[in-house]
């Protein structure tokens, strides 16, 4: 199977070559109406939309009733944002099968793309009637009012849907994600749990609330779910992909390793399969292993960022900074928005001795995630280092305002004011951490070990326990 998989894929590949000649050398050649649908898919595959929209209008003017081309140069036109144009196509592909629902779901869709959700509905709602797949208008029907951010309307639609066919695993799965954007995720597990009584092997069933479960934090519950699910289909790559992840959330690295072994084995290769597996080997420590997998799927996708960033971390690990801030830097030229690869950067720069390089990541953190406890901490630590007893005191109460409960903010704060001499300022937010948590008081010491100055700060803590 794998031969012949490859045999096509070159197949293909050469058929582009063809076409391209063809119209490098500004020439006209046959090609059968297959080998142009399979040049369409390639370009839309590889996200070369305008490549695959003129090999559609070459191929309509050689098959000019192919619907299925049609449907792809409207679909194609759409990603183009080229709405109406989209919207004209279908109406002629309709003239030549109007009982398709291909047609009117892609029609709905382009109608949603345009804003116009009253339209996609009135369309799909017109054709239940006489539909064979009424689940499946349904679940369209739920889709537009997704987008129209009117969930409770989807919900409706999409158990309207799962009423038809329990086994529609698509509304399943969106019904999840609406219930959790209106609040009522856990209520829906009754509702999940109905169709499990009626069918204890339905795959699908135990999938979804699996991830309705992983949804609520309940992890220990999702894998139980996901483990039915794949006792029930054991080749269900989907649901051991989920208990996967699962299973990290439980810290059980082992386990996931596992599924996410079996999903690379028995699915096609994706560049996030293989970060996962990545994941779960350097969290057993075994990083050389784990760069192995992040750099598979950077060869599968060279603009999958988290594989550089796997990388990266993975030299930290080992303390080879100077490498690994050459992958931490190219996973921020892919994604200058994640908190966590400025962090990793920043770590890095620090040990390697490159403080202002690292003082400006630590700054970027904290300004993309300004709730992000851990980058404002290590800021006003590499501060604290510097003797900038100042700056990481102000860091502290900057952070304050971002994070008014957490209590570390204000005994870190506490620490640096009495460092920068400002004692009575100092006092106020030790007795404020004091009460948001007294056990948390223990960092104090690890700051100051003049055995005076230890006993002064113990004889506050004694009267405010006192109070």
């Amino acid at each position: 199977m794998e031969q012949d998989f490859e045999d096509r894929h070159e197949d293909v590949l050469q058929s582009v070559k063809r076409f391209e000649s063809m119209l490098k050398r500004a020439e006209s050649s046959f090609f059968d109406l297959d080998t142009f649908e399979q040049i369409v898919e390639h370009y839309m595959e590889e996200g070369k939309f305008e490549e695959a929209s003129q090999a559609c209008e070459i191929a309509l003017e050689q098959y000019p009733y192919s619907v299925e081309l049609m449907l792809c140069k409207a679909e194609l036109s759409s990603s183009l944002g080229e709405y109406d144009e989209a919207l004209e196509i279908l109406a002629r592909a309709e003239l030549f099968n109007p009982s398709d629902n291909d047609i009117t779901f892609l029609k709905g869709t382009v109608y949603s793309l345009k804003g116009d959700y009253q339209a996609a509905i009135e369309i799909l709602t017109e054709t239940l009637e006489n539909a064979e797949d009424k689940d499946e208008v349904y679940y369209h029907i739920g889709l537009a009012y997704q987008s129209w951010e009117r969930h409770h309307n989807a919900v409706a639609a999409f158990k309207q849907a799962i009423e038809v066919n329990p086994n529609n695993e698509n509304a399943l799965y969106e019904l999840a994600n609406s219930l959790e954007i209106t609040g009522k995720l856990e209520e829906s597990l009754p509702y999940y749990e109905s169709f499990i009584d009626n069918d204890p092997y339905s795959q699908n069933a135990w999938y979804n609330i699996g991830i309705a479960y992983s949804k609520l934090g309940r992890f220990e519950e999702a894998a139980n779910a996901y483990e039915y699910a794949v006792a029930i289909q054991d080749d269900f790559a989907s649901a051991y992909f989920n208990l996967g992840n699962a299973y990290m959330n439980l810290v059980n690295w082992t386990k996931a390793e596992e599924c996410y072994r079996y999903c690379l084995e028995h699915e096609e290769k994706s560049p996030e399969v293989y970060c996962c597996l990545g994941a779960s080997i350097e969290r057993q420590e075994r990083f050389d292993e784990a760069m192995h997998y992040y750099k598979d799927a950077i060869k599968l996708d060279p603009l999958w960022d988290d594989g550089y960033f796997g990388v990266g971390i993975c030299l930290c690990e080992k303390k080879k900074w100077f490498e690994a801030i050459h992958f931490l830097k190219k996973a921020l030229e892919l994604n200058k928005h994640n908190t966590y690869y400025w962090l990793a950067l920043a770590d890095a720069e620090a040990n390697l001795g490159s403080l202002v390089s690292a003082l400006e990541a630590y700054q970027k953190a904290a300004e993309l995630d300004p709730q992000n406890t851990e980058a404002w901490i290590k800021w006003s630590v590499l501060n604290h280092e510097q003797g900038n007893y100042d700056d990481a005191a102000n860091l502290m109460l900057s952070a304050i305002d971002e994070l008014p409960e957490e209590s570390e903010l204000y005994y870190r704060a506490s620490i640096y004011l009495i460092k920068a001499g400002k004692y009575r300022e100092a006092f106020n937010y030790l007795e404020t951490g004091l009460i948001l948590n007294f056990d948390g008081h223990e960092i104090m010491f690890e700051y100051f070990k003049n055995l005076e100055t230890q006993k002064a700060i113990y004889r506050i803590i004694e009267q405010y326990q006192k109070k």
